[in-house]
Parts: structure tokens; sequence; C-alpha cells
């Protein structure tokens, strides 16, 4: 029997079969289901959906919908047409819990749980990926469905301090509010979050129309589809920081921090420049210098980059960026046998540090243009 016979009975058997009961994606389940994956494939935080709810408000009933300390998200979508999402204190705190440690600590007592705090901006940007790819996961789980037309297209924008600017922002119109409450984590550190997810009634995207699989089972790329997909990658928003030197202190050093301290950097710091992605992975090595007037960050070949000065990590402290002020205290090295010294951890709250002009204003000069030494006096 040849491959084609089996191919063509095969065919003739299975006519005849019922179709397997699958359950309709609605967008409640395609939201839910959305939010599950992104809190896995980025942090790998068990989430459970336990109760997911819709219901139709006016912009005056948003505010009544909202929870005390809850961190609020404005999001950009199609034709100018605004969104919001809330997330609860709870849900928050495990998010950031597991960017920071990669777990979560056991939750409070009933008889003693921990004041929220007030959200910040660096708060939402901490959260911003994964509000980002639980929105597109959504929207790529509603091709084919009416739904897309208001569901798809939005992005997170910017950080609402509170909730009584909202009239000030928002459109009045009609929105549809999902309510998720949600089971974070597992054993002793699990516990319950929420958020909300509100967007205009009336959408202003287009449908996208779902590509039906062909007999093989392997589905065909839709027209343009290449195109498409280059638009969506293009349009993403990615985060690099620019990583001019780590400090290793002993802990008594830390806890005499104090404003015009002088930290110690090494001579080579300003050649030495890391360009980091989400979770520090290095992605191109940089030097600082001057173009036009601004300060400027120019990209190395592996070739340029300038072996470390010899006895770099000892040299005398530098007053970086403006700071003055007399030296920082003594900081004596941990005993041999105690605590080794312990490094600085990124603080979420930390108000931003005056860099007195020093930012990434230009990304190298033209082609052939090379960046003048970058002068330590002028910083």
């Amino acid at each position: 029997m040849t491959a084609g016979t089996q191919t063509v009975m095969r065919r003739k058997a299975g006519a005849g079969r019922r179709a397997p009961l699958v359950a309709p994606m609605t967008p409640e389940k395609a939201l839910g289901q959305a939010f599950a994956r992104a809190a896995q494939e980025l942090l790998a935080l068990p989430l459970r959906v336990a109760t997911i709810s819709e219901a139709r408000m006016t912009l005056s009933d948003l505010p009544e919908a909202l929870e005390d300390r809850a961190l609020l998200l404005v999001l950009e979508g199609p034709a100018e047409g605004l969104g919001l999402m809330m997330l609860s204190p709870p849900m928050l705190s495990a998010l950031l819990e597991m960017r920071m440690m990669g777990r979560l600590s056991a939750s409070p007592s009933a008889a003693n749980p921990a004041a929220p705090r007030r959200p910040t901006r660096t708060d939402a940007a901490i959260s911003a990926d994964i509000i980002d790819a639980a929105l597109a996961s959504f929207e790529a789980a509603l091709v084919g469905d009416p739904a897309l037309i208001w569901a798809g297209g939005f992005r997170y924008g910017s950080f609402l301090e509170d909730a009584r600017t909202l009239p000030l922002i928002l459109e009045d119109t009609g929105y549809r509010v999902f309510r998720l409450v949600l089971d974070l984590g597992t054993g002793s550190a699990a516990r319950e979050g929420g958020l909300l997810l509100a967007l205009p009634a009336e959408g202003r995207g287009r449908f996208v129309e779902a590509e039906v699989p062909v007999e093989d089972g392997e589905a065909p790329q839709p027209a343009g589809w290449p195109e498409r997909l280059e638009q969506a990658v293009m349009a993403a928003s990615g985060q690099v920081e620019a990583v001019l030197a780590r400090l290793t202190l002993p802990i008594g050093a830390i806890l005499a921090l104090r404003p015009g301290a002088t930290l110690p950097l090494a001579e080579d710091t300003l050649e030495q420049l890391r360009l980091e992605g989400p979770g520090g992975r290095l992605v191109a090595r940089a030097r600082l210098g001057q173009n036009r007037g601004f300060r400027a960050v120019r990209l190395v070949e592996e070739g340029e980059e300038r072996a470390p000065a010899p006895g770099a990590s000892a040299a005398p402290a530098v007053e970086a960026m403006g700071w003055g002020g007399d030296a920082a205290p003594g900081w004596d090295d941990p005993v041999e046998g105690e605590a080794a010294a312990m490094p600085m951890l990124p603080m979420a709250d930390m108000a931003p540090m005056d860099m007195g002009g020093f930012g990434l204003d230009a990304l190298g000069g033209e082609e052939g243009e090379e960046l003048p030494p970058l002068r330590m006096g002028g910083m």
C-alpha cells in the first residue's frame, strides 16, 4: 500500500467521526491564560486564575472599583485609545519579589498583615514588561474573534499616581472591565492577588482573520506575515541600561553612607561601560566620551576593549557625577571569619540621581568620528 493510499484511507476513516468538543476561546479565558503564561515565562511565578468577571462601567464608576494603594497603569491602544490596569498590593509585591529575589517570601499572617506602601514609577517600570507580555498574549489568543477589535493593540503607556486624575486622562465613554482574583505561588508563600483591566467598550482596532489549517495539520503562514511580524517586533520596546560600575562594600560601609559621601571608582571606569539588558545580560561594551557638546556612549568592538589598568580595583576615590562633600567615613574590611562584603542591591524606590546632564544623549558620533575622552573634572 502506497503512502498516498494510506493518506486517502485515513481521511475517509475520519470523515464519519465526530469532532472533539473544544471549549471556545472567550476574552475571559484568554486574559487569564495570558497572565498565567507571562508570569511563568518571565518570572517562573506560578499563577492560577481563581475567579474572573466582566462588567460594563462608565468613567465615573472606575475610581470606585480600584483598591487603595494599588499600582495604576495607563494603557495606550489603537487610534489613541486609552485603557487602565490596576495591580493590587499583593500582586505587585509578588512581582517585585520574584524580580528581585527570584522567589516569594512567606506570606504575612492574617493577624499581622504587611502594610502596603504607595506604588512608585519604579514599580511601574519593573512591571511593564510583564504587562506587555500578557497583553500581547491576550491579543494573539483572540485572532479571528470579533473581540480583537476592542481587546487588541494595548500596551503599557505610563504610571498614574492618583486615581482622582482619571477623568482628566481617560475618555468619557463606556468601558469593559475585567476583574481577576489570582492565586500566586505555592506552599507557605502562596497568596491571593488581583488585577483589573478596563478597556474602551467601543474598540478602535482591526479584525484579523484566523488561518484555517491545511489537511496535513500544518497551518500556513498568512499573507503578509513577515511584514506584520517585523512591524510588531520593531514597535516593541526594550530597556537597556548603561552600567558605569558596580561596587562591593562591607555592610558597615553601606550603613554609613550619607549624602555627600565619596565612592571609590576604578581608574578605567569610563573605558569599561557595560550595556545590559533584562536580567543583567551583557548586550555590548562601550566607553564614555563627548559628541557635539553632549555626554555620549560609544559602542566598541571586542578588539577595541582596553585591558583593565593594573591595580584598578584599588584606585583612589574619584568624585564622580558631581558628588561633593568630605570623604566617606572609614570603611573597615571584614575581619577574617566574619561575613564577607555583600554587594549593593538596587532599591526599587530610590529617588532618581541627579546626573548633572550625564545620560545617553547620543550613541556615538557620525561614521569615522572619534569621541574625545571625557574629562573627569567636567562631569
